[in-house]
């Protein structure tokens, strides 16, 4: 219905600005009202809907920098220069590539060098899995391990394989359907296999892994519709257990800075409409300065921008 909303400008100024910038309550309001007779919507955490489904619960597991990680992640962040000579699809694709690197460096340097050092005292987030799923198996649990790179479940297939001694399935998008459900079955109904590492492309949609009861969001997505349906193969009808949730991000890097931004996002989106990924790209020098660097070198490396 063109118009019904008003011109795209006048919307951006009357609404946009007012609601997403400075979190006008009123306009929100106004929107929202503007909009749900047009939306239907079922949420399967509603009572009415269904009564027997277990709680989800969500932890933010937050990590640190190795040594070797921080001096990737400063070397790597150098390239926010280059970024400031090129506009339009250029400059998108710089930051995605930029954003790409950083987020392969805060997973494991072997994610991001393409070596096969899989040390797991190199990067904060697999010493942190380690010590996780240790308490998972000891009280007899499963879990599913959401990571968006391939490579990257690889690096933790060997890494749980090796320091844990037990096995593991990898659920990624080169396996043929015979594989996959043969690899589901094992999950779902075999005590052996406590563990399944998905790549989170391969496993967004009609997987059900109603066996484990924690999901482990190794790198995030930033699009919680995505996150979302990923926690819902475990999350869903016919689960009897509490699900809980742990969401990796590391300390003082643009992951905790963007996830803050999501948050938010998150917060609006429930009010009014989903968001993607795309904001990301959209991004000023000076917010990009802002996201990317670590907080203790900010001064040092803003002031050479």
């Amino acid at each position: 219905m063109p118009g019904y909303l008003g011109n795209y400008n006048s919307f951006i100024k009357n609404y946009a600005i007012p609601v997403e910038k400075y979190n006008d309550r009123e306009k929100t309001k106004i929107i929202k009202k503007a909009i749900n007779p047009f939306l239907l919507r079922r949420l399967k955490t509603d009572k009415n809907i269904i009564n027997d489904l277990p709680e989800k619960i969500i932890f933010d597991q937050y990590v640190y920098l190795t040594p070797i990680q921080t001096s990737l992640y400063n070397k790597t962040v150098e390239m926010v220069k280059e970024i400031s000579n090129y506009s339009g699809i250029e400059r998108k694709g710089l930051i995605f590539k930029l954003i790409t690197s950083l987020k392969q460096i805060c997973n494991h340097p072997a994610n991001y060098l393409k070596n096969k050092n899989f040390n797991p005292e190199e990067s904060g987030k697999t010493q942190k899995l380690l010590d996780l799923l240790t308490d998972v198996f000891e009280n007899n649990e499963k879990a599913i391990i959401f990571t968006q790179y391939k490579e990257m479940g690889e690096i933790l297939e060997e890494i749980i394989k090796k320091h844990l001694k037990i096995k593991t399935l990898f659920f990624h998008g080169s396996l043929n359907r015979k594989t996959r459900d043969e690899i589901v079955e094992k999950f779902q109904t075999l005590h052996d296999y406590p563990v399944m590492i998905i790549s989170l492309k391969a496993g967004g949609t009609g997987l059900n892994l109603t066996a484990a009861s924690h999901v482990i969001h190794f790198d995030l997505w930033w699009n919680p519709a995505v996150e979302a349906q990923a926690t819902d193969r475990a999350y869903r009808i016919g689960q009897k257990s509490n699900v809980i949730v742990h969401r990796f991000i590391t300390r003082n890097t643009f992951e905790e800075k963007i996830n803050e931004i999501i948050q938010k996002k998150k917060t609006l989106s429930e009010d009014i409409l989903s968001v993607g990924e795309k904001w990301i790209s959209e991004l000023s020098d000076d917010e990009l300065k802002e996201l990317l660097v670590i907080f203790e070198h900010k001064r040092k490396i803003t002031g050479s921008l």
